[in-house]
């Protein structure tokens, strides 16, 4: 058996020893990126080499998993898997996330400490050459920040289904008790709260840093029964949520359209080449007040076909610009 095929096959096997419920053949065949035949043919072979492996039940379904787990030499990270957690915890410290750092800190020792003290020693060199290689650029921005208890307390009233209290701060705003369904949790530029109101179920956000006494309630509070976090935050150019507005730019023919053809703008996007080289982009979005900063960024390659608020929100900001530098 070629080396490809038994690293597969030891994948297949650390994809069910991971999966609690177990997988199906469909699963297999999706997640190893094979057709239905042949995950069959690597599940025999699985199930042959692992003894522990097991057929679960599940009508109208049989999935089939490894309940016992698998060994250390199964498991060995390499040094680029280890390189990659390293940097994902450099990123969350550099960015003023140390709690979040921490956990993959804790997460990076329990798998050393698990390892055979062999392939530590073989992994270490290789590992320090690259760390010391390869760091990570922090942008300008703000700076998020989530300490380890309120995440703990959001978290546990997410699993819990249960309300969450906080008081929220806003800006030239009196601080505010509230107690919302916690629907989950949003990173990035900054990190939110998405819950809903408890008597409305309307979804909003709060912002992380804005936020103290956070508890979890007694009660029952689950989020609204249709409600898709990963749709959600799809809706927005950024975070914040208003209105959903279909987007329509261009892109000046040259270099930046150029650009604009391998740029991520937002998971709904299309891209139009057109005759003289220029580039349409639309996409379906809220945030125009975050959309119009990263225009700017752009500077004069880009025009707004469409929607008007966003020439007006861009127009605003032009304005509050010119007005900073005493230009207005």
């Amino acid at each position: 058996m070629r080396h490809d095929k038994a690293f597969q096959l030891i994948e297949l096997a650390r994809r069910m020893a991971a999966s609690a419920e177990g997988l199906t053949l469909d699963d297999m065949a999706r997640e190893m990126q094979v057709a239905r035949r042949t995950a069959e043919r690597m599940r025999d072979a699985v199930l042959s080499l692992f003894p522990t492996a097991e057929e679960v039940f599940d009508p109208p379904h049989k999935r089939w998993r490894i309940r016992s787990g698998l060994s250390a030499f199964e498991q060995a990270p390499t040094a680029t898997e280890m390189l990659e957690l390293a940097k994902a915890s450099q990123a969350l410290r550099a960015s003023g996330e140390p709690a979040r750092a921490a956990a993959l800190d804790s997460l990076e020792r329990k798998l050393k400490s698990a390892m055979r003290s062999t392939a530590l020693n073989r992994m270490a060199p290789d590992l320090e050459a690259l760390v010391r290689a390869e760091t990570i650029a922090v942008q300008a921005g703000p700076r998020p920040t989530a300490d380890e208890a309120m995440l703990t307390a959001i978290r546990a009233a997410v699993l819990a289904q249960a309300p969450l209290g906080f008081t929220y701060s806003r800006p030239n705003a009196e601080p505010r008790r509230r107690v919302v369904a916690p629907c989950g949790l949003m990173f990035g530029r900054a990190n939110y709260l998405v819950a809903a109101d408890r008597e409305t179920g309307r979804v909003q956000t709060f912002r992380l840093d804005r936020m103290s006494a956070v508890e979890r309630q007694d009660g029952f509070a689950p989020p609204p029964e249709d409600f898709d976090l990963a749709a959600f935050a799809g809706q927005s150019f950024g975070i914040y949520q208003d209105q959903v507005e279909d987007v329509v730019l261009r892109v000046a023919p040259g270099e930046k359209a150029a650009e604009a053809r391998g740029w991520r703008w937002h998971p709904t996007q299309s891209l139009e080449d057109q005759p003289d080289g220029s580039v349409l982009v639309r996409f379906r979005a809220s945030g125009m007040r975050e959309l119009a900063w990263h225009l700017f960024t752009w500077g004069d390659q880009i025009t707004i076909l469409a929607p008007d608020r966003l020439k007006t929100v861009m127009a605003e900001e032009i304005a509050a610009a010119n007005r900073a530098l005493g230009t207005a």
